[in-house]
């Protein structure tokens, strides 16, 4: 871990922040992979000094998003997640084609038009990504 961490610092930063950005892509229905999601934004925040250092979004979309909604099984970390500078983010595709609302997405996660555009977006911005 310490070789990749310092790889990772080492890299140009390209997003105007100037500091290092990392997506992680959610799109099981999975309790494990979720928390495993959560594991290592924490853990990436933890390692680089604070989320001052560091800029994490999660990103769902597809069976993923049923993980963002307010009677998820992970809801209590989410809402730790997002204390913790965390971004949490809904495709507004997948809730069309599932039919779910605003209002039933956990608080705090902010919904994208589409969780793929977001990813590539984020990568072109020189963001790192993460699948868990």
């Amino acid at each position: 871990l310490p070789a990749l961490l310092a790889v990772f610092l080492a890299a140009p930063l390209a997003h105007a922040a100037d500091r290092p950005g990392v997506v992680i892509q959610v799109s099981d229905n999975d309790p494990a992979k979720w928390n495993l999601a959560l594991n290592n934004a924490n853990n990436l925040i933890s390692a680089l000094g604070g989320p001052d250092k560091v800029e994490v979004e999660i990103v769902a979309y597809g069976p993923g998003l049923a993980m963002l909604k307010d009677d998820s099984v992970v809801g209590e970390r989410l809402g730790d997640a997002s204390s913790h500078g965390i971004a949490l983010s809904a495709c507004s595709n997948t809730m069309r084609a599932q039919h779910v609302t605003e209002a039933e997405l956990h608080a705090g996660v902010r919904t994208v038009s589409a969780g793929v555009l977001e990813i590539m977006q984020r990568q072109r911005e020189g963001w790192s990504y993460i699948r868990p």
